[in-house]
């Protein structure tokens, strides 16, 4: 539920949402709007609420270093301390929520997640008992990437679902840890997706149908290191001392990619076992940001060496499931998936093995409050499919967001993240045409019908009303120590 409050407040629903607009939102989704919007402590006569305490994001301000020309444009030196002042573009902030797909060959015995080669590779017990159980004496890893077929694959009916998710974007995976590419590079031979498998290009089908039927920006996650690649093995022997896959495979990927494709995220991965001097990020960022034909709309991660994650570039990711639970004052992302456990596709999941749709969007309600965007990761079929459970998740998210998407998109963190009177209300808040609207979102349906606040501190003039309802349906005592909000009965 999500509730809105305005100079004039408003409120609306989120899970419901509610928005407070000064002016201020709120979300079950339910809306306030009031000329003055106050936090509890101040005495009762209304005061202007010219200021909501609202975080500047780190990568938000306009800091650059560098030079810069007369309109503004900078040039940005390989170095971390350069890199670190480029702005993070608007749409990312704006964004709030987009799609992580696992896909690569580790989908053919969709068994233990996308680490299966490593997880076989290292002896693990279920892992042999499965090959052992499941193929012939002598078969390698490299034989599943023959059955890695994707003959379903129909990347506008993904495209299709992922409009109706409600996501802003959508990270694909090019390469993982296994160094399959899913696009006819040509620096994998023979391992890629047009020679081997599929025999298409997985990436550029993809990219082409997202931006012919949405407005949906593309994405691209790749691995810098590889399992089994000899280059990546002798450097690692040579305490990093020398470059060999970098020089001639990872960084040459890259490039590629992003000439190829022109995807507005570079989700980087595969990094922690190396600094970024070994894997030349700060020269491959630089160009990315100055010279690419996405220097003004890519974004970047911050998985660029063990001495960067979570310390360098335009979003903090830190570890998988990043879910902080407080306000940041940099840009973060919570990448998280449907399935509790893995992110590839999983032959053998049973219904108790996925989240239920409370889950995730308790997670993005939580995350959007804090600060960060996100990233819901599904898992597709060998053989081109989402899943069922993976496409009613992400139809439900668009349901929830369709009509409590105003507490969500282009919001920013409030003073105040969540309520001190009732347990699960999340706040958040919006620039409006006659000040900020602030939502409160609570992540369940008030008992008797009746939301308590007590962080807002509505005046004479504020109204409230919960999203997805048509009027004010509310009663508001200005003068109390709580807002008390009062709902239309639930339908069921």
């Amino acid at each position: 539920m999500a509730y809105v409050s305005n100079a004039a407040d408003r409120s609306r629903r989120t899970n419901k949402a509610t928005s407070l607009e000064s002016t201020n939102v709120l979300g079950l989704s339910t809306v306030f709007e009031s000329r003055h919007l106050r936090r509890l402590g101040h005495p009762c006569p209304p005061i202007p609420c010219e200021h909501t305490g609202r975080r500047n994001i780190d990568g938000l301000l306009l800091l650059h270093a560098g030079d810069c020309d007369t309109s503004g444009r900078c040039r940005y030196d390989p170095t971390w301390e350069s890199l670190d002042q480029r702005p993070l573009p608007a749409w990312y902030d704006e964004a709030k929520f987009g799609i992580f797909l696992h896909w690569g060959v580790f989908s053919v015995p969709s068994f233990a997640g996308a680490w299966f080669q490593e997880y076989w590779r290292g002896n693990r017990t279920d892992v042999v008992e499965f090959m052992k159980n499941n193929y012939r004496p002598g078969f390698t890893y490299a034989d599943f990437a023959a059955q890695f077929t994707a003959e379903f694959y129909n990347p506008d009916e993904w495209a299709e679902i992922f409009n109706a998710s409600g996501a802003r974007y959508v990270v694909l995976t090019s390469k993982h840890h296994e160094g399959f590419c899913n696009w006819p590079t040509k620096y994998s031979f023979n391992w890629n997706a047009m020679d081997v498998g599929p025999r298409r290009d997985l990436v550029g089908d993809l990219a082409n149908s997202i931006r012919k039927e949405t407005t949906i920006k593309f994405g691209l996650y790749h691995s810098l290191f590889e399992f089994v690649n000899p280059m990546f093995l002798q450097d690692q022997k040579n305490e990093f001392k020398t470059q060999d896959l970098v020089k001639f495979k990872t960084m040459p990927e890259l490039y590629e990619l992003v000439n190829l494709y022109k995807p507005d995220v570079i989700w980087s991965d595969g990094d922690w076992m190396a600094p970024s001097t070994y894997w030349n990020s700060t020269e491959f960022i630089a160009w990315l940001y100055n010279d690419s034909p996405v220097k003004d709309t890519v974004v970047t991660n911050d998985r660029w060496g063990k001495d960067a994650t979570c310390k360098h570039r335009g979003f903090y990711t830190c570890h998988d499931r990043y879910n902080p639970g407080v306000a940041q004052n940099h840009k973060f992302e919570d990448a998280t998936t449907v399935h509790k456990t893995y992110w590839g596709f999983i032959c053998n999941a049973k219904l108790t093995d996925f989240h239920t749709i409370q889950n995730p969007l308790t997670d993005l309600i939580t995350v959007v409050s804090c600060g960060g965007n996100f990233l819901l990761n599904a898992g597709p079929t060998p053989d081109g499919m989402i899943g069922p459970i993976y496409e009613e998740r992400l139809r439900q998210m668009g349901q929830w967001l369709k009509v409590n998407g105003d507490a969500i998109y282009g919001t920013r963190p409030w003073a105040t993240q969540n309520d001190t009177a009732t347990p699960g209300v999340w706040y958040t808040s919006k620039k409006s045409s006659t000040g900020i609207s602030v939502y409160a979102i609570t992540l369940s349906w008030p008992v008797g019908d009746k939301l308590e606040l007590a962080v807002p501190h509505p005046g004479p003039a504020t109204t409230v009303t919960l999203l997805g309802y048509p009027g004010p349906r509310t009663y508001i005592s200005p003068c109390q120590d709580t807002l008390d909000s009062k709902l239309a009965p639930q339908q069921e």
